[in-house]
């Protein structure tokens, strides 16, 4: 939790972000993620001043826990001094014990952004779906508790002026933003409308920047002129050679093929699965695991 100090911005956790939504389709499949179509709503997290602490919280533990369709675990909700936003005690079920930064007891509206964190631990835990080491266990997190529809509490929970600063989770503010954009392009959703800080706002129309530019990229046929020019450069090369050709600053990569025709691989716009298909020029390729469509010229 960022109070106060300085704000990380930018991408630096990207790859991992990607990481986590292959995974994350990987394990829960297609149909289980299409069943989140529907993001947690304002109304149903609200908190006012005038609430109960505790009885309140208790009640977006539990909206937070239908929300994850998690019947039989039961949050216990409570506050203390601690560094981190929040905490969870991950055990066997179905009590769990939350801890929450003594900072909520008057910063009362964010309370759902520092559960729905939380909540996804629990989640994850039970799908036994994790990543190694701390720092990237905890971006699985984010980016978990953001595409299936909590994650929007979480960018809007950044605030920052001339004078302070407040930021829950461990991705930037554009990553969450990133995030949110891949669940709204997929969806359809426009989470835009919830934030109640400006600068989230700014933070998600750049995060849309980069996941419009995913379904921009070659060999889509949605890519730009530039792009297109690359590529055919990197495919004639590649077609000269008969070897494997790539480069670090491109998503594709050419690969000879003994009993075919050149093929190319590339991410999924969607989940980031790589793709591989035969250079051939238009080329319709679904996506197994995500069931995208996608028209591409190779």
């Amino acid at each position: 939790m960022a109070n106060g100090g300085p704000v990380e911005h930018g991408y630096p956790h990207l790859e991992t972000v990607r990481a986590a939504i292959t995974a994350l389709y990987r394990r829960l499949s297609y149909d289980t993620v299409q069943t989140f179509a529907t993001s947690v709503l304002p109304a149903d997290v609200a908190f006012c001043d005038t609430d109960d602490l505790h009885l309140g919280a208790q009640r977006v533990a539990r909206e937070l826990v239908r929300h994850f369709r998690l019947p039989d675990a039961r949050l216990i909700v409570g506050f203390r001094a601690m560094t981190q936003a929040a905490n969870v005690e991950l055990a066997a079920g179905p009590e769990y014990f939350v801890e929450l930064n003594d900072r909520f007891r008057t910063h009362r509206r964010d309370i759902g952004a520092a559960l729905a964190h939380e909540v996804t631990h629990v989640y994850l835990h039970r799908l036994g779906l994790s990543f190694p080491g701390t720092r990237d266990n905890e971006i699985l997190t984010d980016t978990t508790t953001t595409y299936l529809g909590a994650g929007w509490l979480l960018l809007d929970a950044y605030r920052e002026d001339g004078v302070s600063s407040q930021k829950l989770g461990y991705l930037t503010p554009e990553e969450f933003g990133y995030i949110l954009a891949k669940r709204a392009l997929l969806f359809g959703e426009d989470p835009s409308v919830w934030f109640t800080s400006p600068q989230a706002y700014t933070a998600y129309t750049k995060g849309m920047a980069l996941a419009r530019r995913d379904g921009q990229q070659p060999p889509l046929t949605a890519a730009g002129w530039a792009g297109r020019r690359r590529y055919a450069r990197d495919r004639r090369h590649a077609q000269d050679r008969h070897t494997a050709v790539g480069a670090p600053d491109v998503p594709y990569a050419f690969t000879p093929d003994a009993e075919g025709p050149l093929r190319v691989s590339f991410p999924c716009p969607t989940c980031h699965q790589r793709i591989r298909v035969p250079v051939r020029g238009r080329v319709r390729a679904r996506c197994a695991l995500c069931r995208t469509v996608l028209e591409c010229d190779t």
